[in-house]
């Protein structure tokens, strides 16, 4: 009996102490800050805004189905001195969206002719595209 009596009063003392209740005056050291990666990966940097006189000479990409002042080809492309959706878009997602292009299959595909990525030019550099992009603002009405 003795001997269960010093095993419970043993895990009691211990409970205690796993507890924090070990009476002591100093408080528990804080949990120390979880430790920062050694290298983290460079953040993305925005794309810089582009310049229209370098777009104007890349737009014959685009010129092709959106003509060469951009007011669009019938049946080809959209008038882009008007359009709504260009005036929407922001210049990263205009870029996206020149990145990807659009399908005829896409119910917003008006004209019912493949738009293809980077206007069928994957040559396009972002830094190109952005400049295109400027470009084209500059025609907006």
């Amino acid at each position: 009996m003795k001997k269960t009596f010093l095993i419970l009063s043993f895990l009691v003392v211990l409970s205690i102490l796993a507890a924090g209740g070990g009476g002591g005056s100093e408080p528990a050291p804080a949990a120390e800050p979880a430790a920062q990666p050694a290298a983290q990966e460079p953040a993305a940097q925005p794309v810089s805004m582009g310049d229209p006189a370098k777009g104007k000479e890349n737009f014959a990409t685009c010129a092709g189905c959106h003509g060469p002042e951009g007011k669009g080809i019938e049946g080809l492309g959209k008038d882009m001195t008007s359009s709504e959706f260009i005036a929407s878009q922001t210049d990263e997602q205009m870029l996206a969206f020149i990145k990807v292009g659009r399908p005829a299959s896409d119910p917003l595909n008006t004209v019912g002719v493949d738009m293809p990525p980077k206007g069928g030019n994957p040559a396009l550099t972002d830094a190109q595209i952005m400049d295109i992009i400027a470009y084209i603002r500059s025609l907006q009405q």
